[in-house]
């Protein structure tokens, strides 16, 4: 027996500046490792096929290993090179195939890319299984679905549980070789754009709809998957969707493909965020410095301020200041921000060295024509802290045992503000954000974190308070600011209910 593994993995935001190529998805360093021992034992999906497949003792070979954070549409040679990585390995010959994919890639030659990539791999190998592991933020479309035997996403967010469904995916494949399951899918999505600060799943109402994919499980089915899906693509399937895995049973998985979509249907409201007033954020994130801390959180822990417009995670430029700049207008004090991508301010603290004093414009470096915002630097005087390449391993929940990459990153301190200053896309899941500048996260005032949901992994047990500030930027949850014209229509929250 032979398997085909691959991950090609990328999150588009259709209103992103943020160019897509195919050095986004390469790894800045090598370690010398095969992608088999690079991936083993971590919480990805891909490593929970590499996993699998030593256990069980069966040959297999990695594709492509291939993940960018969010961005704009991938480059069109990008794209067609990692899809072609893939049916290349499919047609020299496999018994199944396993994929590690996000569900939410469009490219510039294909509004579908996990769709196209499966057609193409079906077209040569009409008749193995395909598993497919995806993202809770899949864009579902009929073409997914029609192409693969088996598919599941995470029932988390932040997604902790990866490698514990890519496994689950992996585990049914290998069943239905054997011919111990005969899987059979079900799926249907409804017109909600949801907010994605509203698909945290400690939150209600996705911690009862991930409660009921459970329940199903619980009850027979194979898999059952509640999507989120991803509000910020443009494109034709993007909302809310449902797949459900059966064992030779097409009525029981559709029957629970309709009752997660009537219930998400029932909750539609609750998926759209209400953002309030920036200055009354960070006022209110400034008194809660003072306050007692609630229940169940540490007493001495940071007030975390969430800059939510500008993640990185879903596409932001991760460069706008907008709600530093009120932070600093306001005159909170000992706060550190993770993190701000800019490479130019990098380069000019290392000419400076560490320990040096210099004055910087920082962000503001990249222009958001979709939502017609240009980007407006900040001039900030501070010393130089640190100097580092910005790699570290991750020890937190989501992605333990990966490495993360910020590219070369400096600190600059101006007194009241700790800057973390990356190269490289990162989002602040882990707190090794901090850890590896030099910056102990539990002993500061206030955090400012480029994030929206993904930051709880790591951060949220160290949080005394947690604000949302909605500040600027391509990754905001204001659907109105945005010019959809692909999405299918009427949908709420752009045409009411």
């Amino acid at each position: 027996m032979k398997l085909v593994l691959a991950m090609m993995k990328h999150e588009t935001n259709t209103f992103s500046p943020v160019p897509t190529p195919l050095a986004r998805f390469m790894p800045q360093a090598d370690d010398g490792r095969s992608d088999a021992d690079r991936y083993a034992g971590t919480n990805s999906a891909l490593g929970a096929y590499i996993d699998l497949a030593r256990e069980r003792g069966v040959e297999f070979t990695v594709a492509l290993a291939a993940e960018a954070n969010p961005s704009g549409p991938v480059d069109a040679q990008a794209y067609d090179g990692m899809v072609g990585a893939i049916r290349d390995a499919v047609a020299a010959g496999c018994d199944a195939v396993l994929l590690d994919l996000h569900g939410a890639m469009v490219a510039q030659t294909s509004d579908d890319g996990e769709g196209d990539l499966l057609e193409a791999i079906r077209a040569i190998a009409p008749k193995v299984p395909i598993g497919v592991t995806l993202d809770l933020h899949t864009n579902l479309s009929a073409k997914m679905v029609a192409n693969c035997t088996v598919m599941a996403g995470y029932k988390t967010y932040p997604h902790v549980d990866i490698a514990r469904i890519g496994r689950r995916v992996g585990e049914i494949v290998l069943d239905t070789l054997t011919g111990r399951v005969r899987p059979v899918m079900a799926w249907a999505n409804i017109p909600v754009l949801a907010a994605t600060l509203r698909m945290g799943t400690d939150d209600e109402p996705m911690r009862e709809l991930q409660a009921m994919t459970v329940a199903a499980e619980a009850e027979g089915c194979l898999a059952a998957t509640l999507f989120g899906g991803f509000p910020l693509a443009d494109i034709h399937e993007a909302g809310v969707s449902a797949v459900v895995v059966a064992d030779g049973d097409p009525a029981r998985a559709q029957s629970t493909v309709d009752a997660l979509l009537a219930a998400a249907q029932r909750s539609r409201h609750e998926l759209l965020y209400r953002a309030e007033p920036l200055q009354a954020s960070v006022a209110r994130a400034k008194a809660l410095a003072g306050a007692p801390a609630p229940d169940g959180a540490p007493a001495d822990g940071p007030v975390i301020l969430l800059d939510h417009a500008d993640n990185c995670a879903s596409g932001g430029t991760q460069d706008v200041m907008t709600v530093v700049a009120e932070v600093i207008r306001q005159e909170l004090h000992d706060v550190a921000v993770g993190a701000i991508c800019d490479p130019q301010a990098v380069r000019e603290m290392q000419a400076a060295g560490e320990g040096a004093e210099v004055e910087i414009m920082l962000g503001g470096k990249a222009d958001m024509p979709s939502i017609g915002r240009r980007g407006v630097p900040l001039a900030v005087r501070g010393t130089v802290r640190a100097l580092t390449d910005g790699r570290f391993q991750i020890t937190g929940p989501m992605g333990t045992g990966r490495w993360m990459e910020m590219g070369p990153t400096a600190v600059l301190d101006t007194g009241s503000v700790r800057f973390v200053v990356i190269s490289r896309h990162q989002e602040p899941f882990d707190l090794g954000m901090f850890r590896s500048v030099g910056i102990e996260p539990t002993r500061m005032r206030f955090l400012l974190l480029k994030s929206r949901i993904h930051f709880r992994a790591g951060f949220k047990p160290i949080a005394r308070h947690i604000v949302q500030c909605q500040g600027e930027g391509v990754t905001s949850s204001d659907m109105s600011l945005f010019q959809f014209e692909k999405v299918r229509r009427p949908i709420l929250p752009l045409d009411g209910d």
